[in-house]
């Protein structure tokens, strides 16, 4: 299974999935023009692991700002992430945040609420 690689840009998040570590990693900004077309790969990304992989899971989520269709799509993948680990893949997500970043923060605290999976809220 080939790795999710995507250099990060003003308005979209870098991103690294990495296949045989079983990293999730994304970080920066995130408002492209379309969200949805940004992050389904990511999402098909993530079913594919499963079925030709399916060890755990390690999630680093650092996000500078998310505009509300990002949220949806975030969102979508944290309720993912949270179905595999119910379904026995372990799943460890680490939201970070930097220190009084209110937002950012709240998101997590509201992402780590609808979870059963390991959620980490880490403020640097």
């Amino acid at each position: 299974m080939e790795n999710m690689l995507i250099q990060g840009t003003k308005s979209s998040p870098n991103v690294e999935f990495d296949a045989a570590s079983g990293k999730i990693m994304m970080s920066g900004s995130s408002y492209p023009e379309n969200a949805s077309e940004f992050y389904h790969p990511l999402l098909n990304w993530i079913d594919k692991y499963t079925m030709e992989v399916s060890k755990e899971i390690k999630a680093d989520f650092g996000f500078k700002y998310l505009n509300s269709s990002s949220v949806k799509l975030i969102s979508e993948m944290v309720d993912k992430l949270n179905k595999l680990n119910s379904a026995g893949i372990p799943v460890e997500i680490n939201w970070r945040c930097v220190r009084g970043d209110e937002d950012i923060f709240d998101l997590g605290e509201e992402f780590k609420e609808e979870v059963s999976c390991k959620f980490n809220i880490i403020e640097d």
